[in-house]
């Protein structure tokens, strides 16, 4: 009788990956970093398991967005309190936190919970040409 292989979490082989964002599509980049931090990409995939690699993302401020999008789309948060509605547009959100939209559009693809709460931990985001991140030695990520 065969046993079913489960992933541990002291088995799994840790990668780093480096994403240059200039230009890129937004939507697309981020399910592909999604798909990376999460593992799916890796033969011993587990859906409870936190088996994927690290993700650092380069040049989040030269981002592409396609459509309509940079009129219409808000990104809202609400305090709890009355009158605690804040939302701001994705124009104005690219031009003083680029970091962030990329950030929020990976996380919105991750699980909610604990395992998304560790997954988006390892990514990290940079508006611009440099990272601190050398001694991980990252490969190139294509998309």
């Amino acid at each position: 009788m065969n046993k079913t292989y489960v992933t541990r979490k002291e088995d799994v082989k840790r990668k780093w990956y480096l994403v240059d964002a200039k230009d890129k599509v937004l939507g697309r980049m981020a399910t592909r970093i999604a798909i990376v931090l999460r593992g799916k990409h890796k033969a011993v995939f587990s859906p409870s398991i936190d088996a994927g690699d690290g993700v650092i993302v380069i040049n989040a401020a030269k981002v592409k967005i396609t459509g309509r999008k940079m009129e219409q789309k808000v990104y809202s948060r609400y305090s709890g309190y009355p009158g605690g509605l804040k939302q701001v547009p994705l124009k104005t959100m690219l031009a003083k936190k680029p970091e962030m939209v990329v950030r929020l559009a990976v996380q919105r693809m991750l699980p909610g919970g604990p395992l998304g709460r560790d997954l988006i931990k390892k990514l990290k985001v940079y508006a611009g040409e440099t990272h601190k991140q050398q001694s991980q030695q990252p490969a190139a990520l294509e998309l």
